[in-house]
């Protein structure tokens, strides 16, 4: 059996398994609440994926360490985040002298690869393989501590008792052992935190700022999870189904042992089968859609013909689900989530309006919402993008070949709108081919046989994802009541009924109100309530959503620490 590490959490020992992240230690010992925010509420797991800030803790001393992202590999001393204490520690090492005043900066390194791949997924990785093999020198960054993405999430941990990795483990890791192989270089932990025009971008690396100037480049930096804007949403024990998800697959940690999972898509059904496989108990499954008639048997003749391996592992989790007993709610949302004695207590209504009433009680509720495009970076750029009323997002204006309308600049898999991650891998052929042909290299004619069955698959995984979200339909657009004390920005804790004043005083734009309310001024800065906001005013002023109706996208478009900013950070 595998040695466990000591963890020091407030005067308590915890124990860890090597590899797994604190918020995985946190939650297998009944911890939900992780810090206090400015007004006193408890905050915990949220996205699961860096994204949402709301983990942060203080470990050995220094604030504002997320715990989602942070491995468990030696003995270390954690506090729960507090609001007041300082964001940094001052230190001379640090970029600021002991009196707090900033002192200068060094020029950051420049890396010049040929190409670089932002984001390790599946799209990000299929890309930079294709375009080495082709003769490509290929450098891929990536935030995470392991490559994989949010689909081929890598286990971390190995010990006795523990479930052994699955096919969708291996089938990341094959892919991340021929890339290493084939001589991509795979930068983890490296979150590309700022883009300027033509395609400059700028990175923290081992608590370093390095400046990468490719002459190509392809953003491959995936989605993340919509918020759910419903009163308590922002409660400790919330989380997105992803979340719950990272949890199990690269900890083996459940999320809770009573589970309601809600939402919108096939994800939620994977996810309540593997808790299932873990030994938790999954209260319902909540899905908007409605069940699946008669008007839907050419959409799922169609996903059968375009996909069947995938059509077969959707049957799999459904037989699971059924197997244990699990619910299955259709036409029906979560409507409103209360803190409670036992743990929370979840209302559900029809997605025609009629509250349930019947209340669930469960230890954790995981939201599945539908996603958001990690467009940041292109935006960034400058790259042109078009509303997509359809999936309410803004999807990348690109060519056949993944270009986008910056030269040099490509964009790939669901940072571009959501399309899968088995699209994405055969999309990252098509565009991998593409950079290469673009920087002068020919591939092999192996190669362009490879990328022509890619070209292939990509058609077919594109029906396969047109018929799927046909099947999961839903009228419903965003929770019934938005407005009075229930939060839409979760980072400053501003509510609907503070819009609703900024909206009546007139503000007509999402930037005065940013101005006026502090919305989309936090940490995630805006990534869960900006398009919300967007939506809300465009809807009230008769206007349509577009690139120019929202937040203007600023560096840095993730939170960075002084010290990396000032080139004076502690790694070497």
């Amino acid at each position: 059996m595998t040695q466990t590490i000591p963890i020091e959490f407030e005067g308590a020992t915890l124990r860890a398994r090597p590899g797994e992240t604190l918020a995985a230690t946190l939650t297998a010992h009944g911890v939900q609440d992780f810090r206090t925010t400015a007004s006193g509420q408890p905050r915990g797991v949220f996205c699961g994926m860096g994204v949402c800030q709301d983990c942060l803790v203080e470990v050995d001393g220094v604030a504002n360490r997320r715990a989602c992202m942070t491995k468990i590999e030696k003995p270390i001393s954690v506090r729960r985040g507090a609001h007041g204490r300082p964001l940094i520690a001052p230190s001379p090492s640090a970029g600021v002298n002991v009196s707090g005043a900033f002192t200068g900066t060094d020029e950051p390194e420049l890396r010049e690869p040929e190409l670089l791949v932002i984001g390790a997924g599946p799209g990000g990785l299929s890309a930079a393989l294709f375009a080495q093999r082709a003769g490509v020198g290929v450098t891929v960054l990536d935030e995470r501590s392991q490559a994989g993405g949010q689909y081929y999430k890598q286990l971390g941990v190995s010990e006795q008792g523990v479930l052994p990795a699955d096919a969708q483990h291996r089938r990341g890791a094959a892919l991340i052992d021929a890339a290493r192989k084939a001589g991509v270089q795979i930068i983890a932990d490296a979150p590309v935190w700022g883009a300027f025009e033509p395609k400059e971008f700028i990175a923290t690396v081992r608590g370093r700022s390095i400046r990468f100037r490719p002459a190509a480049c392809i953003v491959a930096a995936g989605a993340y999870e919509r918020g759910w804007q419903v009163p308590g949403w922002t409660l400790p024990g919330v989380m997105t189904t992803g979340a719950a998800q990272t949890l199990w697959r690269t900890s083996r940690r459940l999320p809770g042992q009573r589970v309601l999972i809600a939402g919108n898509g096939p994800l939620n059904l994977q996810l309540a089968a593997e808790l299932l496989s873990g030994g938790a108990s999954v209260a319902a499954v909540v899905e908007a859609a409605p069940a699946p008639g008669l008007g839907s048997l050419d959409s799922l003749l169609t996903m059968g013909l375009a996909a069947p391996a995938l059509v077969a592992e959707g049957v799999g989790y459904l037989r699971t689900v059924k197997r244990h007993g699990v619910r299955i709610v259709n036409d029906t949302v979560i409507e409103s989530i209360e803190k409670v004695a036992g743990g929370l207590s979840v209302t559900l209504a029809h997605v025609s309006g009629a509250t349930l009433t019947q209340r669930i009680e469960v230890d954790v509720v995981c939201l599945g919402y539908g996603f958001e495009p990690a467009n940041e970076l292109l935006r960034a750029l400058g790259c042109v993008h078009d509303f997509d009323p359809r999936r309410r997002q803004l999807a990348t204006r690109r060519d056949e070949t993944g270009l986008t309308s910056i030269a040099g600049v490509y964009a790939l898999g669901d940072c571009t709108g959501l399309g899968g991650a088995k699209a994405a891998l055969a999309e990252g052929v098509v565009v991998g081919a593409a950079v290469a042909a673009a920087l002068g290299h020919a591939p092999a004619e192996t190669l362009m046989h490879e990328r022509a069955r890619a070209v292939n698959e990509l058609a077919r995984q594109r029906r396969f994802q047109h018929a799927l979200w046909n099947v999961y339909a839903s009228p419903l657009t965003a929770p019934r009541e938005r407005c009075g004390d229930t939060v839409i920005c979760r980072c400053e804790e501003v509510t609907f009924a503070q819009l609703d004043a900024a909206l009546d005083e007139g503000l007509s734009t999402a930037g005065a109100i940013k101005r006026r309310t502090r919305i989309g001024m936090g940490r995630c800065q805006g990534r869960y309530c900006a398009p919300v906001l967007d939506e809300i005013v465009c809807e009230r002023f008769g206007r349509s959503r577009d690139e120019m109706s929202g937040f203007a996208p600023r560096v840095p478009v993730k939170p960075v620490t002084i010290a990396e900013l000032s080139g004076r950070g502690s790694g070497s």
